[in-house]
């Protein structure tokens, strides 16, 4: 008989098949006394948001681990792990089933390597375990399936989901804590703590379970003092408990305002608040410490931390990773180890060229443990660490001798742009710095980026372009690949002619004028900081290279070889709004038509980088200076380096860069997570100074510097004459109407709430003469930090239109509180 057409064949076949079907997925939200997990065995919740089940993690070595994650998002996002320190290698051999009434979890051996670990007195048989929705593993008696005996809640890892309690339980004891991951692919408890501290009612972030390096400030009743971003938020719910059994925090979703929200232990030291992004990806709005740098000990011995660099650390000169494998999934704890070895025993040879040297780093703030040394200059402290062999750094300031003996730890490095940070000299063997010895026998050192590390992610950033747009290869020319185009470096510098004609000079580089092979005339920005200029690179190219508006520059293409990053753009020939509308030497007075028609163009640029984009664009650096104008001073919002996307279901994006003082938000300043709405603020600063003239700060009245905001809203607010606001290069030529709609819409987007600001689309129906409303009462004065004169700036308070001079430390210290 022919076994194709044998009924009991197609019988055995059908079995083998579901018995197949059922091995991978047991298709319930539950583990009863009867079933177990094993192989590739899972279960759903039920309504299909979280999976249960082994899995390794990354590309780690035969390691698996019983864990629960999110079944719709393509990234495997781990939520909770249960035996995060007692991995198994063989998950066919191993099994998840209950025993004695626990969840108990048997290695390839039988042996219990992880259990829920309760007493009871119930039979296993009615024993039950279910998978909630809320990613909540729940252990219960199934004859009484009110009564929970044991929940994952209740121990979570390294993430805190919606309407888990998280806190202290004052009758058993225990305090619950978020544990970082060892790194990103190993669940292992890693150095960092998230717990609370019952004493003062504070969360606080503890470094080895010993270092408290951020808390949240006491609950006040309404929010945690040291995190105002709770206040008003759109998204989340809060409610803090204490009581006698117990204290504790838990937040819920508000609605359908977002999806797959999650609180995360970050392997970097940081507590952040993710979101799911339609775009993907997972988004960070929220995080403490807000700056990286902050979390001590992040880089390890010898390894530098830097805000504007990515990654964020690296190896002193002369250093190399320690462990390069860890490193590689950012875990940078185990720090830097020489590349050659001190020769400090040769202290007293000064002929041969091996005496030990030192490494001058500016701009530094200085690693901990020093230790004090009487010294009466520079020269006699370097001579007391260079005969300490246990000296590896020294500094010198203001008859203040330093020295530290062992690794250095805490290193970090201010951008160049910041006037803060001391002088630290590294010791370094000799050879290290012979080919960088300078005439004057001072070596200065520089600390070596992390251009490998920005190569391959930027890499990848270009990689997508070019899978997205159909590359067409020249060689030696430039590569075509529909709109955008990648250049080589040899064909820029003869378009260029080798960089000889400069535009101008911005924060990251240089731009020069230069001519491709069509005759279109082009604007070439050489990015110079290995740093600051990658962010800056990739965000322009990540943001510009898939966005259109007429208002907005077009970015032409980019170079990417080794070191040499540079952006190609339009050709804008009236150059940069500031250089017309504020008076400079050589600069052409723009008359009202011309302004009112750019300041209508920009505001449909913001509009449609705000509203009409896939996901929502903030700038984040709006001022004239970042305003092109082309032949017909047609408005272009240029310099994306800073833009942060934010998708359309969140409203806020925490950012550590900062802006331009005199245009930053109040909010932004106190640094928590922003809005659309920071750039609103930015626009209406700089609807003053189309007004005006002149920058807001630099604005006289009767010989005394005043504020022109200030001055402006007591003129609209009294009823004065609104053609002595008016730059008096105009002699008063200026269509009444829209002067006055000026200066009102300035003052309604600098109002000291985000949410009593209108967005970029009411400013565009206002300036267009669409819209008519009732604008909100004008601020007589309000909180703006101005750049005055270096150290000094000046604040002006709500209280008062008057002006005081205060330091940077003070102002800046204002601005945080």
């Amino acid at each position: 008989m022919d076994k194709k057409n044998n009924p009991r064949h197609m019988v055995l076949v059908l079995f083998v098949f579901l018995f197949l079907k059922a091995h991978t997925c047991l298709g319930a939200d539950s583990i009863s006394a009867n079933q177990s997990i094993s192989g590739d065995q899972t279960i759903e919740s039920a309504g299909g948001v979280f999976v249960l089940g082994f899995f390794k993690p990354g590309n780690s070595s035969n390691s698996y681990y019983i864990g629960i994650w999110y079944k719709e998002i393509s990234e495997h996002t781990i939520v909770w792990v249960a035996n995060r320190e007692r991995p198994i290698s063989d998950r066919f051999s191993s099994g998840l089933r209950i025993s004695d009434g626990n969840l108990v979890l048997f290695n390839e051996s039988k042996i219990p390597i992880w259990s829920t670990n309760i007493v009871n007195s119930i039979s296993s048989y009615s024993v039950q375990a279910v998978l909630q929705d809320n990613g909540n593993f729940v252990l219960k008696d199934g004859s009484n399936s009110p009564r929970i005996l044991w929940q994952s809640f209740e121990h979570p890892t390294n993430t805190w989901l919606p309407g888990c309690k998280f806190g202290y339980n004052n009758m058993t004891k225990t305090n619950q804590r978020l544990v970082s991951w060892k790194n990103s692919e190993d669940p292992s408890p890693g150095l960092y703590t998230l717990e609370l501290d019952t004493s003062s009612s504070t969360y606080k972030i503890l470094w080895n379970r010993s270092k408290n390096y951020w808390n949240s400030g006491p609950w006040n009743g309404r929010i945690f003092d040291t995190v105002p971003e709770m206040n008003s938020n759109p998204i989340f719910e809060f409610t803090y408990i204490t009581n006698i059994n117990e204290s504790y925090f838990i937040y819920y979703v508000k609605g359908n305002s977002t999806k797959y929200p999650r609180a995360v232990m970050d392997v970097s030291g940081q507590l952040k608040q993710l979101n799911w992004l339609p775009t993907k990806q997972w988004n960070a709005f929220w995080s403490q410490p807000r700056q990286q740098c902050e979390v001590p000990y992040f880089c390890g011995a010898y390894g530098i931390c830097n805000e504007m660099s990515l990654p964020f650390c690296n190896c002193l000169m002369g250093f190399e990773p320690k462990l390069k494998s860890f490193w590689d999934l950012e875990d940078y704890s185990h720090g830097c180890q020489r590349k050659t070895k001190l020769n400090c025993e040769n202290i007293n040879d000064t002929g041969n060229g091996k005496r030990d040297k030192f490494l001058e780093m500016s701009s530094m703030s200085l690693p901990e443990a020093q230790q004090y040394v009487t010294a009466g200059s520079e020269a006699v402290c370097k001579a007391i660490c260079l005969n300490n062999c246990s000296c590896t750094a020294y500094a010198f300031d203001s008859n203040k001798c330093l020295i530290w003996v062992g690794e250095l730890l805490n290193l970090k490095q201010f951008s160049a742009g910041e006037s803060k940070g001391e002088i630290l000299y590294v010791r370094l063997a000799a050879s290290e710095l012979r080919s960088s010895r300078k005439s004057n026998g001072r070596v200065i050192g520089a600390v070596v980026g992390g251009a490998s590390g920005l190569a391959v992610l930027l890499g990848l950033i270009i990689l997508v372009i070019l899978r997205q747009r159909k590359k067409i290869f020249s060689p030696g020319k430039a590569v075509v690949e529909g709109s955008l185009v990648a250049f080589d470096y040899r064909y820029l510098q003869i378009a260029t002619n080798n960089f000889s004609e400069k535009l101008g000079r911005g924060g990251f580089g240089s731009v020069f004028k230069g001519k491709l092979n069509d005759s279109t005339v082009i604007a070439v920005k050489q990015l110079e900081s290995v740093s600051q200029g990658e962010k800056q690179f990739r965000t322009e190219v990540s943001t510009l290279g898939t966005i259109q508006h007429v208002n907005l520059v077009r970015l032409h293409g980019f170079c990417s070889q080794g070191s040499k990053k540079l952006l190609v753009y339009d050709y804008m020939p009236n150059g940069s709004l500031d250089s017309h509308i504020f008076e400079t030497k050589n600069s052409k007075v723009l008359n009202w038509e011309t302004r009112y028609r750019i300041a209508l163009g920009t505001a449909r640029g913001l509009r449609y980088l705000h509203e009409e984009c896939r996901e929502c664009i903030i700038h984040c650096d709006v001022k004239p200076d970042n305003v092109l104008l082309d032949a017909e001073f047609c408005p272009k919002v240029a310099d994306f380096g800073l833009a942060k996307l934010v998708g359309r279901d969140f409203s806020r994006v925490l950012t550590s860069m900062r802006g331009t003082r005199g245009y930053l938000a109040p909010e932004w300043i106190s640094g928590v997570a922003i809005t659309a709405k920071a750039d609103v603020y930015s626009f209406g600063m700089m609807l003053f100074e189309f007004v005006s003239g002149r920058r807001n700060s630099k604005y006289y009245v009767n010989g005394d510097v005043s504020f022109f905001p200030t001055w402006a809203a007591s003129i609209i607010i009294g009823g004065g004459d609104v053609f002595s606001l008016l730059d008096p290069r105009l002699e008063g030529n200026a269509d009444p109407e829209e002067l006055i709609r000026v200066c009102r819409v300035a003052c309604w987007c600098v109002q000291r709430e985000e949410t009593q600001r209108p967005s970029m689309g009411q400013i565009v129906q206002i300036l267009e003469g669409i819209l008519n409303v009732n604008l909100p009462p004008l601020p007589r004065s309000f909180p703006v930090f101005v750049d005055n004169s270096d150290p000094e700036y000046i604040l002006f308070t709500e209280s008062s239109s008057s002006r005081s001079i205060l330091s940077q430390e003070t102002v800046m210290s204002t601005a945080t509180s």
